[in-house]
């Protein structure tokens, strides 16, 4: 038999000992690694419950959640400069902005430098806090792609080489 840490071939019986709650069958040298086992004792193992998915009660529709296509809000571009000013009318500093909506004084400094774009949670809070409105209503005709592009593309500067 071999010992279960280092390896060596056991001579006469091996020594039962505990590592880190792990029973080893170890050879002598290596028996001082661990604290001699009284015998075995099962570890105990958490075991996690099965969530058990409530059945839809009848007559109760599920609301279904909003998809991209029928979004028709956007965030302003001017959204830095609203929070700013807002938040200066009410007299509020960063830190009492991030107290009354429960979040960060950083996170409101990044957003009123435009350096992030406010999630839709954190947008409503703002919204909220600081009576103000951060969208706006956008037509689904500006949204086509490729309607009033009138710049360079890539194929008035490319020539190519026929063969």
């Amino acid at each position: 038999m071999q010992c279960e840490i280092c390896g060596v071939e056991i001579i006469g019986s091996p020594r039962k000992v505990v590592v880190e709650g792990t029973e080893l069958n170890v050879c002598g040298s290596c028996s001082h690694y661990g604290k001699a086992s009284q015998g075995w004792t099962p570890v105990p193992r958490k075991v996690a419950p099965v969530a058990v998915t409530p059945k839809p009660k009848p007559g109760i529709r599920k609301t279904k959640r909003r998809s991209f296509d029928d979004m028709d809000d956007e965030i302003v571009s001017d959204y830095s400069k609203i929070i700013r000013e807002a938040r200066e009318t009410k007299g509020w500093t960063l830190e009492e902005l991030g107290l009354n909506i429960k979040e960060k004084a950083a996170l409101i400094r990044k957003i009123e430098r435009s350096e992030i774009k406010p999630e839709d949670n954190l947008r409503k809070k703002l919204e909220r806090s600081l009576e103000i409105k951060l969208t706006e209503r956008v037509s689904h005709d500006t949204m086509e792609h490729g309607t009033g592009f009138q710049g360079t593309t890539l194929g008035d500067i490319v020539k190519i080489k026929r063969k």
